[in-house]
């Protein structure tokens, strides 16, 4: 069982001037749902270890998934007193859906991107297409060390025709192809997107807040490219991957990540 949380200081005081906290929890349906609410003084992880207890009655989820980062530490120590997974993930749909109906829901502070460092950068990159029907063989019939496929995101799970071009960048990393691969992992990609500029450039959004510069490009071609690869995103539902590889050779992969916009 999976739960969706979020707890967070509401940004103005009561009307007695009291500041509170909001703790919000669901499932991915929204059929199950609690709220409370606490003082300031009160917000520390043994609250939230009882009002989790409570919301649970006799059933604990096994994963409590969190988006916001000035909620994870408190619901990380909550969940490990009560022996709960907690999980930092963007991908909270219903929780962030439940929060706008009840004007709760409080935009993140997105960092500029950073440039990627070059110790892990590799030697170059391109655009490339996946027909939907063909995802699930190519890495099925390829030994890829690092591969990151969720089943949502799978296009069969999208409802997507197998014919719908899905598109991606493929990074060949050379030498440096695992070390790029590890730390791609390691920070956990959520999206890749194209941001038009002076020069374009490639962003990647990543762990809850994190945003890396990919590449940078003033080419006239590469910017039209880039603007398909965005078009068949929005055909795609979202769905675009990532992929590293030590050459074009076409005969070794590093790694896979299937992403979607958020």
């Amino acid at each position: 069982m999976i739960w969706q949380a979020d707890f967070y200081r509401r940004s103005h005081p009561d009307v007695s001037g009291q500041v509170l906290w909001d703790l919000s929890i669901c499932n991915s349906t929204l059929d199950f749902k609690y709220e409370a609410t606490c003082l300031q003084s009160e917000a520390n992880s043994s609250w939230l270890t009882s009002q989790i207890q409570q919301a649970a009655s006799d059933h604990l989820p096994d994963i409590i998934q969190v988006f916001r980062p000035q909620s994870l530490s408190l619901i990380e120590q909550a969940g490990k007193s009560l022996g709960i997974k907690v999980e930092a993930t963007r991908r909270t749909t219903a929780l962030k859906k439940w929060l706008e109906k009840k004007q709760q829901f409080t935009a993140l502070d997105k960092p500029p991107p950073v440039p990627l460092s070059e110790n892990i950068w590799g030697d170059k990159w391109s655009f490339a297409t996946l027909g939907a029907g063909n995802i699930a063989e190519f890495f099925s019939e390829r030994p890829i060390p690092i591969l990151d496929t969720p089943d949502f995101l799978m296009p069969i799970n999208l409802g997507l025709a197998s014919t719908v071009p899905v598109p991606g960048v493929v990074i060949y990393g050379g030498r440096k192809s695992m070390y790029l691969a590890r730390w791609l992992q390691e920070n956990r990609p959520v999206e890749l997107n194209y941001i038009a500029g002076a020069p374009d450039g490639l962003v990647l959004e990543a762990g809850l807040v994190d945003r890396w510069i990919v590449a940078t490009f003033e080419d006239e071609e590469v910017s039209k490219a880039a603007k398909v690869y965005q078009q068949r995103k929005q055909k795609s539902q979202g769905l675009h991957f990532l992929l590293v590889q030590p050459d074009d050779s076409g005969m070794t992969y590093t790694g896979f990540w299937l992403l979607q916009e958020v």
